[in-house]
């Protein structure tokens, strides 16, 4: 349903009061989880070159054991990152109570969706 121009108004007024407010901004960005899932990836990111690391460090030493760690160190923030990065990317709104949730932007639809659409949507009538 859409708004009326003055609960437009009034809502480009309100946004605009609270995006000045570095405060509010700060607590904001505080919940955001996509601010979390950020930093997570930076430190995914910051585990795998410590893993490259300990991965050169064994295989120059000649000590298995460690080339072995830092593979498991890279492999392990690798999946902290993918998983961080889809997170991050998740846009769904919920309720402070977690019952309630609805997608903020459209599902792409896939290839095999739009070509199906459109094979339904062609004229009947074959010339």
């Amino acid at each position: 349903m859409p708004l009326s121009e003055h609960e437009q108004r009034l809502f480009e007024q309100i946004e605009r009061s609270l995006a000045e407010d570095p405060k509010f901004a700060s607590a904001v960005r505080a919940t955001d989880p996509r601010f979390h899932a950020r930093r997570r990836v930076v430190i995914a990111a910051v585990l795998f070159l410590a893993g490259i690391a300990l991965l050169i460090y064994g295989a120059f030493s000649k000590v298995a054991l460690v080339g072995v760690a830092g593979f498991v160190v890279m492999l392990g923030s690798a999946a902290l990152a993918m998983q961080s990065y889809r997170h991050g990317q998740n846009r769904d709104l919920r309720a402070v109570g977690g019952t309630a949730s609805r997608r903020t932007r459209q599902r792409r639809s896939s290839l095999v969706d739009r070509l199906e659409e459109r094979w339904r949507r062609r004229p009947e009538d074959n010339r």
